[in-house]
């Protein structure tokens, strides 16, 4: 059975960070493309993050220079370090699974199979 479930979200102010955590059974998540994925109420799915089977990554412009991904592969989980934290990246963050992804791709949230339920971030000001 596939699993994916994020943790670690929370409420923190302007400028802190959060770790997030996608824990992945069903299936092994080294030869997959991992992303993450956040929504805001009332607007489309955005693409943030991803780390393909080969270990290329890709971001969002908006996320640059402040998220990482990695995956620890012995664990089977994905992870999304996130610094200098805004008031703009609030929303519930996914985790996702597809067969691959580019810097073209990454962000189509169509081309993935897998999901998580989500993890609620809070940034304020």
């Amino acid at each position: 059975q596939v699993q994916l479930v994020e943790s670690g979200g929370g409420s923190v102010q302007s400028g802190g960070s959060l770790r997030l955590s996608c824990s992945v059974s069903g299936f092994t998540a080294s030869t997959h493309c991992m992303a993450w994925f956040r929504q805001i109420p009332g607007k489309e799915r955005e693409g943030v993050a991803s780390s393909d089977s080969d270990g290329s990554t890709n971001y969002a412009d908006s996320v640059k220079g402040r998220f990482i991904i990695s995956r620890d592969n012995d664990k089977n989980i994905v992870y999304l370090q996130m610094d200098s934290l805004k008031p703009e990246d609030t929303g519930v963050y996914y985790c996702a699974a597809g067969p691959d992804c580019n810097v073209g791709t990454f962000a189509q949230s169509t081309l993935y199979h897998y999901w998580g339920q989500g993890t609620q971030v809070t940034v304020s000001s």
